[in-house]
């Protein structure tokens, strides 16, 4: 087993017990927003490319996690994955929003429109208890600031933008989304969450209207930063990130 210290954090590496998938890694600190007697927050990788998650068994997983924060039987936990490719659409998509070409979609009930997820998209889901009043914005905003604070670690200028969800860049000739932002809040506990476009292809972004917003585009870290950014390299940050901001983020 391996420990590595992070600021307010401790990493554990457990060794692989799944044949087709390591063992999740658990990040920890002590600066939840817990209601429910847990003092810890969890953050667990599930997979990353080679080893895709189908997105039926990170929802099966959502479910899961949501059910023992609700119920005060685990801590709040960040989910970070990599899904198979697909497509899901919210709870708002309007038919001229999906795929011209037939392909499936898969129905969620999360905020938001449609988007796509897949090879070279890095995709977390933080289950969290929400302080008292809710404030779902006001948890989406912290989110887009956590991500932005990432990005910049790879010379990438994320931006917030006002009556848009999500991290967007400020492109030659457009502003385009780099990261996507969609929620739902049940019983207090938050679902579903953030897909950060790593280096991924845009062509599955071309058959829809990505998030219902014809008049921007949609671009990677790659595309930005000039170099191959993969998924792995933003988990790492991410992972960082949270852990460093935790206080902000889950006091």
């Amino acid at each position: 087993m391996r420990r590595v210290a992070f600021p307010r954090a401790v990493v554990s590496c457990p060794k692989p017990s799944d044949a087709r998938r390591p063992t999740p890694r658990a990040y920890s600190w002590t600066a939840s927003n817990n209601r429910r007697g847990s003092s810890m927050l969890v953050i667990e990788r599930v997979g990353l490319y080679p080893d895709l998650v189908p997105y039926q068994e990170g929802w099966d997983l959502q479910k899961a996690v949501h059910a023992g924060v609700v119920d005060g039987t685990r801590p709040d936990t960040l989910l970070l994955l990599e899904h198979e490719a697909v497509y899901t659409a919210g709870r708002r998509t309007l038919a001229e929003e999906r795929p011209v070409d037939g392909t499936p979609v898969v129905e969620v009930d999360r905020g938001g429109k449609i988007t796509w997820h897949g090879p070279g998209q890095l995709v977390g889901y933080p289950i969290l208890r929400l302080p008292e009043p809710v404030d779902v914005v006001a948890h989406v905003r912290r989110l887009e600031r956590l991500l932005i604070a990432a990005l910049s670690d790879f010379g990438v200028d994320g931006r917030q933008i006002e009556g848009r969800s999500g991290v967007w860049v400020r492109r030659p000739l457009s502003e385009d989304k780099v990261a996507a932002i969609g929620v739902r809040v049940e019983r207090g506990v938050t679902l579903h969450g953030f897909a950060v476009n790593c280096d991924n292809s845009l062509a599955p972004f071309r058959t829809i209207i990505p998030c219902g917003i014809a008049d921007a585009g949609v671009t990677t870290i790659s595309e930005v930063a000039g170099r191959i950014v993969t998924t792995a390299d933003v988990a790492r940050v991410v992972e960082r990130v949270f852990a460093a901001s935790s206080a902000e983020v889950y006091a």
